[in-house]
């Protein structure tokens, strides 16, 4: 082959990419949610159809790759499930960042799910901004039949000997994620008058506790995450939820809800920061009570439990609308105004 030949190949190949990332799709907004219950619209909705009916996310990509397929609108705001749990966010977020069909350089990241809610902090159907996001999966564990008489709990911190040994472990190893201050601020003043649902069973579900907190009508806050894989419930889960996450954040985070996926999603984009293909400081993490994290006064934790049923919550509905009302205020201030945020975080940081 000649020299003229290898020449041309070359250009055209550097042309096709060229051409490839030219049509590269620009998304403003990401919206991930980590379940659905059935179809992305008309049935018992999870957390994605809410965001699909009436985001208007009406054109669907194929996402073999990850969880569910993908929807868009016509705003640029794109539409993912996850995925239950840490792995399946994890492996659908960087198939998604390594989509070479969309350009992820400037986006901004709404995750918008349910959680548990701590009472001591807030009352279910409320939502909560997150600018902590710490694991609670990555960790060391004795039975409890073995537990040191001392020792307030059998689990311990990855690659210590006892528990909530210091020095902490820093640089962790994916056990803490630390958003943007400036943005999660922005994002709590901008939606912390957002009115929203209640009903007579919440209202008779919260007014069996005590926390004063846990009796308000639901309402927008700023409250930290616990992500793990395993869902716990529980007074003295509870109890270690609030130690572990002022451990791992040196206590500078105050735990209010638990999750499941998002140490996976916040993983994934950490690679993919390092890599260039997104943002890490456009990130927002809004967690919404469906129900206490522990059972009210009166019955078991066993009992409890046994009531914690996906779809059937005391405030599954509420906290659903929850994530949609207060994360669309983001979405849409962010999607409609792109030229005040396309290439400064100084807009939403005011």
């Amino acid at each position: 082959m000649s020299y003229r030949t290898l020449l041309l190949a070359g250009l055209i190949c550097a042309a096709r990419f060229l051409d490839a990332a030219e049509a590269r799709i620009p998304v403003r907004v990401v919206v991930v949610t980590m379940f659905e219950l059935g179809a992305d619209t008309g049935d018992h909705a999870g957390e994605f159809q809410y965001w699909v009916e009436r985001e208007k996310l009406d054109r669907v990509l194929p996402f073999p790759q990850g969880h569910r397929d993908l929807r868009m609108n016509r705003h640029s705001v794109l539409g993912i499930v996850t995925g239950t749990g840490t792995a399946r966010a994890a492996a659908s977020i960087m198939a998604l960042g390594l989509d070479p069909r969309f350009d992820l350089s400037k986006t901004y990241w709404v995750v918008a799910g349910i959680a548990g809610i701590d009472p001591a902090d807030a009352s279910i159907g409320s939502a909560a901004w997150a600018e902590w996001v710490v694991d609670g999966d990555l960790a060391r564990e004795i039975d409890a039949r073995e537990i040191p008489p001392f020792w307030k709990t059998g689990y311990i911190p990855l690659r210590k000997s006892k528990p909530y040994e210091l020095p902490r472990n820093v640089p962790g190893e994916g056990e803490c994620y630390h958003l943007n201050p400036a943005l999660v601020d922005w994002a709590f003043r901008l939606t912390k008058d957002v009115a929203l649902d209640d009903n007579e069973a919440m209202r008779k579900e919260r007014d069996k506790f005590e926390s004063p907190n846990a009796r308000r009508p639901p309402f927008v806050l700023k409250g930290d995450t616990l992500s793990a894989s395993t869902f716990w419930h529980g007074k003295l889960l509870n109890e270690w939820a609030n130690d572990w996450v002022k451990y791992h954040t040196g206590g500078k985070g105050n735990y209010v809800t638990t999750a499941m996926e998002d140490t996976g999603t916040l993983q994934a984009l950490t690679f993919l920061s390092k890599a260039g293909r997104v943002d890490l400081g456009r990130v927002l993490v809004l967690r919404t009570g469906s129900n206490f994290d522990q059972p009210r006064p009166g019955i078991s934790a066993a009992e409890s439990l046994a009531e914690a049923k996906l779809g059937s919550y005391v405030a599954y509905l509420p906290a659903l609308e929850a994530a949609w009302r207060v994360g669309h205020v983001v979405v849409e201030e962010i999607a409609l105004h792109w030229e005040r945020y396309r290439d400064h975080l100084s807009a939403a940081n005011r």
